[in-house]
């Protein structure tokens, strides 16, 4: 990985904000073709690569207390994560980013991007993948408000020339691609990580050796499989067996240990 350049801008508060230019990764995801049965999410994978994008928003579910598991709900437990964590910020479409969020960026591979602070701990896991024999493949990580802005069009068109009024091709829009500053790769922490040797962002991607890996290590390296089987009435996302978003070590261990998602973790912290 290679130095980054800092580039100072205005948020629409009128705050000063840092980030890193990233360049190729955000220009390449912008050109990518969305599709409703095979979309390409990012910017494109190297040649021969087929990933498809991943369907980001689903109907949402009340969190209870007494859905999560007995250990969890107990009032006497300690957790290793607070409400203020950085790496536990919480973006969905109820928890939308402020207007004019740009993370600081460091490059990853392949052109992609992501927030600078958990860059090496991305590359390490990776890394780690591909020392045990396997062919892990980046196929998106961070996007721009723009490049957010223009998957969610390219939806939305495909709607409406399907015969949708506005309203109802925008509503189905939203079940692929999530509506711009309320999706995690806007964020910098969120992966979609594929098997080289099975590029479609569908179940099928839960069996490969890949993923069976990133499952069982990821938390070693901060990060969680951050919407798991099971627990689509709490995140509003269906089930993606590629999507990773980085919350730290300890808490992405805790998380895991728990058998909780990151809705409900934050609900037992006081988040």
């Amino acid at each position: 990985m290679g130095p980054t350049k800092r580039v100072r801008y205005r948020s629409a508060q009128g705050r000063s904000i840092t980030r890193r230019g990233f360049l190729a990764g955000a220009l390449l995801a912008a050109g990518c073709a969305v599709a409703t049965a095979s979309r390409v999410i990012g910017s494109a994978p190297p040649a021969g690569s087929n990933a498809t994008s991943s369907p980001e928003t689903a109907d949402a579910g009340d969190l209870r207390q007494t859905d999560l598991p007995v250990d969890a709900a107990s009032p006497a437990r300690t957790y290793n994560g607070s409400p203020n964590d950085w790496s536990l910020v919480l973006v969905n479409a109820e928890n939308p980013l402020p207007e004019g969020y740009e993370p600081a960026l460091a490059p990853l591979e392949q052109g992609f991007y992501a927030d600078e602070r958990c860059t090496a701990e991305a590359m390490s896991m990776m890394d780690a993948c591909r020392e045990a024999g396997l062919s892990p493949l980046i196929c998106s990580a961070y996007r721009s408000k723009e490049v957010q802005e223009g998957l969610f069009a390219n939806n939305v068109q495909k709607g409406l020339a399907a015969g949708l009024s506005l309203e109802d091709a925008r509503a189905e829009a939203g079940k692929s691609v999530a509506v711009p500053g309320a999706s995690e790769h806007q964020l910098g922490f969120a992966l979609d990580i594929v098997d080289l040797n099975n590029q479609n962002l569908d179940e099928t991607q839960e069996s490969t050796p890949v993923q069976q890996w990133l499952i069982e290590h990821c938390g070693k390296f901060g990060f969680i499989l951050r919407y798991p089987t099971g627990k689509s009435a709490v995140t509003g996302i269906i089930y993606e067996p590629w999507h990773y978003r980085y919350v730290g070590r300890e808490v992405a261990e805790e998380i895991r240990e728990l058998g909780v998602c990151l809705e409900e973790y934050l609900a037992l912290i006081g988040g």
